[in-house]
Parts: C-alpha cells; structure tokens; sequence
C-alpha cells in the first residue's frame, strides 16, 4: 500500500512541466570575435570576458547567415540575446532576424527595446515597417511623424520615407504615397547608396497610379545608379566607402546599347559556358 501523504503535502502528482534545455546553434572555428565591426565589439565589453566571445560569435553567425538562411540567423541571435540582452546591438540584431522571419511582433518589440537603451531612432523604419507587417499601416503613419525627420540621418530619412509610402499604399493612397517620396534626395543625377531602393520605391508607385512611361524610366535609373555603384564599389576595392556616384546622363542609353549587343554575344555562347547558370542565379 501506498504511503499517505503528509499533512500539507497534495495528494495530487506534480505535473508541472521541466522547461527543456536550449542548445545553441553551432559555430565553425573559424568564426571569432575579430569578425565583428569594431565598434560592435566595443559595445560588447561590459559582458564578462566569457560571454563577450560566445555572443560575439553568435552575432557574426547571424550577420553571415542573415540573406541566405533567416531562420538560422535568428537563432543565433537568440543566442546571443541569451546571455546579453542588456545590449543595444544584441537586441537590435535580435529584432532585424525576427523581421526577416516574418516575425513583426517580436520585431517591433525587440525595436522598442532597442530604442530604449541606447536612445537612437535609427531603425525607425523597421519599426514602421513592422507595423505595416502587423497589418497597422495607419499606427505605422503616426509612428514615422512621431519623430522630426531632420534630427534622423539621411540614409535613415531615405528608409522611413520609403516605410512612410508603402504605409500608404497599404491604405489605397497612391498619391499621398508619391508625394512621401517626393524627397530633396530623389535626385536621378547622383548616385548614393540609398538611391536604387529609392528610385525603385518611386517607380513602384508612378507604376500604382497608372504611369507606366514614368515608371519604367525611374525602374531604369535604379538599375543604372546600382550599376554604377557596383561599379565604383570594384574600382575602389572597398563597397564600404563608396558613398556617392555622379551619374552621366548619356551612361542609361549606351548602357543599354552594350547590355543588348552582349547579350547577342553571348547567346550562342552560354551553353558551353560551365557553370554560368549557377552565377546567373546568385
């Protein structure tokens, strides 16, 4: 027979549950600290000397698995969120691969978190976004006018310009949309790393309303400003510092003249081509 429970003892069996244990993703060896920029290793230093590497490294997985597999970066940020979540970039990082999942609500969480500890609004526009992912687009309007759009750095003007017009495309307004756009930095004589999302977002919306002439012109000068910054980017052997690019206006059309005459070149070519199919495709 079966012993009485003791008094204050419950007769009924525990059945609260254990939480599992997390495993970490794996890293290669090769992947160290020195990976990192160094001002983000910099914000690491007030974590002791044994959880500066774990969540460095898992902060260079993240920032190397980010365009190829989302879902792995994200869990290496949850990683590094795990043991140094008092950190801005930590849960800054954290917030960019849920967002990249499909994740807004802990993107928009993780964002405010951010925003928090180090007081900076330069992911105002992910955060617009999010709440355009969270189907809010009117909460995204007021969110990106909550802050004066001088005080943001101007490739952070450009991004929450763009957040701004899709918030209003989500609401049916194609105009007021075109007009957000309609920035000093909407110049199709210059170049600037933003440029090609900018003049894409604005050809996008010149296609909305029905204006499909100017949209292709600005859907060509996209393609033509990311062209020349590539090109900028391989002569000076440094993408990073390549900032701004003065664009020839006779560069569109011979561009085009030389992409339609390589193209008939190498038709007859690509077959016996190894391997080009695979470099297309990156």
């Amino acid at each position: 027979m079966a012993p009485r429970p003791r008094r204050g003892e419950s007769e009924e069996p525990d059945t609260r549950s254990v939480r599992p244990r997390i495993v970490d993703p794996p890293i290669p060896d090769e992947v160290t600290p020195a990976d990192l920029p160094k001002d983000v290793r910099n914000d690491l230093r007030t974590l002791t000397a044994e959880n500066q590497e774990h969540v460095a490294r898992h902060l260079a997985m993240a920032a190397r698995l980010i365009e190829a597999d989302p879902e792995a970066a994200h869990r290496h940020a949850q990683a590094a969120s795990r043991r140094g979540g008092r950190i801005g970039v930590v849960r800054e990082t954290l917030a960019i691969t849920a967002y990249r999942t499909g994740d807004y609500g802990l993107a928009l969480r993780e964002l405010r978190t951010y925003r928090r500890i180090t007081g900076r609004d330069d992911q105002l526009p992910l955060m617009v976004d999010s709440e355009r992912g969270l189907g809010r687009p009117q909460r995204a309007l007021e969110l990106g006018r909550s802050v004066p759009r001088g005080t943001l750095p101007v490739p952070v003007q450009v991004e929450l310009a763009i957040a701004m017009s899709g918030a209003r495309l989500d609401l049916g307004q194609a105009a007021q949309a075109l007009v957000e756009l309609e920035i000093p930095q909407l110049d199709p004589d210059v170049a600037y790393s933003w440029s090609p999302g900018l003049f894409d977002a604005y050809a996008t919306v010149l296609e909305e309303l029905g204006r499909d002439a100017e949209a292709a012109e600005w859907f060509r000068r996209a393609e033509v400003a990311a062209a020349a910054l590539d090109g900028a980017a391989d002569d000076d052997d440094d993408e990073d510092l390549i900032e701004v690019v003065e664009l020839d206006p006779e560069v569109p059309e011979a561009a085009e003249a030389s992409a339609e005459a390589d193209g008939a070149a190498s038709d007859g070519a690509a077959d016996d081509t190894p391997g080009s199919a695979a470099g297309a495709a990156e």
